[in-house]
């Protein structure tokens, strides 16, 4: 049986010819360009080093699991996790329960182990493994042309029928509004966005803290990827953001609302991102904005400004090992704030 380790700088380059043999050049090539920031430049990565688990037989690694330490707040308690990821076996040795082993070694070395966006081989372990699953994360989407319902998966005639019939409503969800508060584009968050973090933080059940530190890592340097960042301002106070950026998929344009942060109980507060967001979208020429939101409240107020939810395929697990949880915990799920963001699925 293979022995599990934790990772060595040394390992660097067995990992990447095991990453090439498992998923292809390309995939290796994407890997190597985020890894650094991914793994060594997390703000949450331990001073020991990245929290990757390796399995090796002898001289050789056979298997990786990768994982992204966060900071989360469960009912104000913060408590160390992280997120599942770049988990790897090499061919001969799949289906040999070395993928197991190393999940569970991962799981007790964690305060809180979480995964997001999975595939269908670690749904199934987790469900033998016994996991609470507490997803799909909710989508929604907010039309904004009469392309934006269009199906791979429909003729073009259907398409075309649909977007003609659904016309006159996109029209009316997607008109102008004026926006109730200041909105500035930004490329540093700084103390002021900890302090809202601090305010806010106890007003979730469970979710990633996110202080300036964090959300200048995962937002502003990332060298993959580039996002659009705006803070809602009162005065010089600071009382949330949004990030987003454009895409095109393959029957339209549309962009992505992937992280937000704002008191849930601030109504004015969090349409006015929308509303900045919706003029982007425009500007952009994207026929809609597409965003995951578990908190029940945020999802009542993006309801209320257009969007409708849509089949998820983001299927998200937790299990909080630092602190025993309460009966029921895993299904109470309306006031944790989860989203697109959080994990590494927006590549």
């Amino acid at each position: 049986m293979a022995d599990i380790a934790r990772f060595r700088f040394e390992d660097g380059r067995a990992i990447d010819a095991l990453y090439r043999r498992v998923f292809g050049h390309d995939a290796a090539n994407a890997s190597r360009l985020r890894w650094h920031w991914q793994y060594v430049q997390n703000p949450n990565t331990p001073s020991d080093g990245p929290q990757i688990w390796l399995a090796r037989e002898g001289p050789t690694i056979v298997g990786q699991y990768a994982t992204m330490p966060v900071r989360l707040t469960l009912k104000g308690l913060e408590i160390p996790g992280s997120w599942g990821m770049d988990v790897m076996v090499a061919p001969e040795r799949q289906r040999q329960g070395i993928g197991e082993v190393l999940f569970r070694t991962w799981d007790q070395n964690v305060g809180a182990s979480l995964g997001l966006g999975l595939s269908p081989s670690s749904h199934r372990l987790f469900k033998k493994m016994k996991w609470p699953e507490a997803g799909p994360v909710p989508c929604l989407i907010k039309p904004l042309t009469r392309r934006a319902l269009r199906r791979p998966s429909w003729p073009m005639p259907v398409n075309r029928l649909v977007g003609a019939v659904a016309w006159p409503y996109i029209r009316i969800i997607s008109r102008t509004r004026p926006l109730s508060a200041q909105i500035e584009p930004i490329r540093h968050f700084d103390q002021r966005f900890t302090e809202l973090w601090a305010r806010l933080a106890p007003s979730y059940g469970l979710a990633v803290a996110r202080d300036a530190a964090y959300l200048n890592w995962k937002y502003i340097e990332p060298p993959h990827v580039r996002y659009s960042v705006v803070a809602l301002k009162r005065d010089e106070t600071i009382g949330g953001y949004a990030v987003y950026r454009h895409l095109q998929e393959p029957r339209g344009r549309v962009t992505i609302l992937v992280d937000f942060l704002v008191d849930p109980s601030d109504r004015a507060g969090f349409e006015t991102l929308l509303r900045w967001v919706d003029r982007e979208a425009r500007a952009a020429d994207s026929d809609k904005i597409r965003t995951f939101a578990m908190h029940a409240g945020y999802r009542k107020m993006l309801r209320r400004s257009g969007y409708f939810g849509v089949t998820s395929t983001l299927e998200f697990t937790v299990k909080v090992n630092a602190v025993p949880v309460p009966r029921g915990f895993y299904e109470q799920t309306d006031d944790w704030h989860f989203a697109l963001g959080d994990s590494d699925q927006d590549r």
